[in-house]
């Protein structure tokens, strides 16, 4: 069985590309420390029929600290959301729950977008 037709962790068996070469999942940058997490909080009303949801961007770290972080404002909001790729989605516009949430968690660098 040659090398091309081997199947990866992944479930790949065969590509037709001669210079295809699988991706070995980089590693998550460490988390950072709450001070030093950049964070945007900005409303979105976009592809969602109207209705206002508080994305929370700018997330560096692992994504369960990312799942944690949006649980605790989830919580703290009392609504529903979802996270992915480094941001936090909030049902609702709760921008100031949100900020008020980061600050009193030591989130110094988090910044409001209108």
């Amino acid at each position: 069985m040659s090398k091309k037709n081997r199947p990866d962790s992944r479930g790949f068996v065969y590509s037709t590309n001669p210079g295809f070469q699988f991706e070995h999942g980089a590693e998550a940058p460490e988390t950072l420390r709450p001070s030093q997490q950049t964070l945007r909080v900005k409303p979105d009303t976009k592809q969602r029929a109207g209705k206002v949801v508080t994305l929370i961007e700018g997330f560096t770290g692992k994504e369960e600290d990312l799942k944690e972080l949006e649980k605790k404002l989830k919580s703290f909001c009392g609504t529903g959301g979802s996270s992915k790729d480094g941001i936090i989605i909030i049902q609702g516009d709760q921008r100031e729950k949100v900020m008020q949430w980061l600050l009193k968690n030591n989130y110094s660098k988090a910044k409001r977008i209108n």
